[in-house]
């Protein structure tokens, strides 16, 4: 019997756990794979991904990196370190770097100079905004990767139009809606929203990106939109460790004396998408959420001007708006009926048996 392939599966961040897990268990179940969990740490707490590796019946990681915080050189080049150094105690037959965190650059540079294939989940998405890190995380990764793996057609046709080998691409189709199918009969029987008393229409708020929190006159912007926004539709408000930070004391107080502002610690991924499968809307500056509110036929605005998803414009269950006209797209929401839920190929929750097809091909042509 041949010896079994060694995969690493590169996480950092809390979606990154949705994406990997689906993967990971798809491959254990083949006897010729060997799949390792390197876990970098950008998300170390218990709230934001201890509780999401339960969730999802991962394993504690195979490689803990423990990076931690701090500037995006120092992440980059911290894990760019880390992992080299990992690499050459175990060498991969394969690295899976999955999103646009700053661990996907670093991995796949890291991994690249050492000659270990390279393989991008969710490659090719684009918001043609390069003030964003995430979007010079993505077109670096996807530049210097060996296999693109790509959630959706819009997707396949930017990696065509830049110049990408068309045999290194595979349409494997979106690894978020395996995640949520997996997870589909404990996310239904789930009581987050009873034991939250939630009834009757409410919106999900989700706010974390830089952008949008890290400068005084950015967080001012969020609390007023909150509130305005808890004046159409009660408000339930997961507030993320960094968004939670950037809040001054008595802007908290004034958030958690409002009856129709519900704040609360972040949801472990079960519960969180319980609440949001009742949500009459969603209002958002993550990525992850526009996807799955698509899938869920569940109105979202996203609070930015651009987004690397534009399938989910296009599909008309998600609109962009910036703090200053989303009010008015909230009132405008709910004015319509809600949104058909569409079909798109590949987001049918078969999408990691797609990958390890994809992964047996690269790894076992030569067994």
């Amino acid at each position: 019997m041949s010896t079994k392939k060694i995969i690493h599966l590169v996480m950092a961040a809390r979606p990154n756990i949705m994406k990997i897990a689906p993967l990971y268990h798809a491959l254990l179940a083949q006897e010729w794979a060997d799949p390792k969990i390197v876990h970098t740490g950008q998300h170390y707490d218990d709230k934001m991904s201890g509780v999401l590796l339960r969730d999802f019946g991962l394993p504690e990681p195979h490689h803990q990196l423990h990076i931690g915080s701090g500037t995006h050189a120092e992440q980059t080049g911290k894990t760019m370190m880390a992992y080299e150094a990992l690499c050459l105690r175990e060498r991969p037959d394969l690295c899976v770097v999955a999103g646009d965190v700053n661990a996907t650059i670093a991995c796949a540079m890291s991994a690249k100079k050492l000659d270990i294939p390279v393989a991008h989940l969710e490659a090719g998405l684009r918001s043609f905004d390069r003030t964003m890190p995430e979007e010079i995380n993505r077109l670096a990764t996807d530049a210097i990767c060996d296999f693109h793996w790509t959630p959706s057609r819009d997707a396949t046709a930017q990696l065509i139009k830049e110049g990408a080998d068309t045999a290194k691409i595979a349409e494997v189709g979106n690894i978020m809606i395996d995640a949520l199918c997996m997870m589909q009969d404990r996310i239904e029987t789930d009581d987050t929203a009873r034991r939250m008393n939630l009834s009757g229409d409410y919106a999900v708020v989700t706010i974390h990106r830089a952008a949008n929190v890290d400068h005084a006159d950015a967080i001012a912007k969020v609390a007023a939109f909150i509130e305005q926004a808890a004046q159409i539709l009660p408000i339930v408000f997961p507030v993320h460790p960094r968004t939670r930070s950037k809040f001054a004391p008595d802007i908290l107080q004034r958030l958690n004396a409002n009856a129709d502002i519900h704040l609360c610690e972040p949801l472990s991924y079960i519960a969180f998408m319980n609440v949001l499968s009742g949500a009459r809307m969603a209002l958002t500056d993550s990525g992850g959420l526009q996807e799955e509110t698509t899938y869920l036929g569940i109105p979202c605005i996203t609070l930015r001007t651009t987004t690397e998803r534009p399938i989910t414009v296009t599909e008309c269950t998600n609109v962009l708006a910036g703090f200053d006209t989303v009010i008015a797209t909230m009132r405008a929401t709910l004015d319509k009926p809600r949104p058909a839920r569409p079909s798109i190929k590949g987001w049918d929750g078969k999408t990691a048996p797609r990958i390890v097809a994809a992964i047996s091909q690269i790894l076992n042509s030569n067994p």
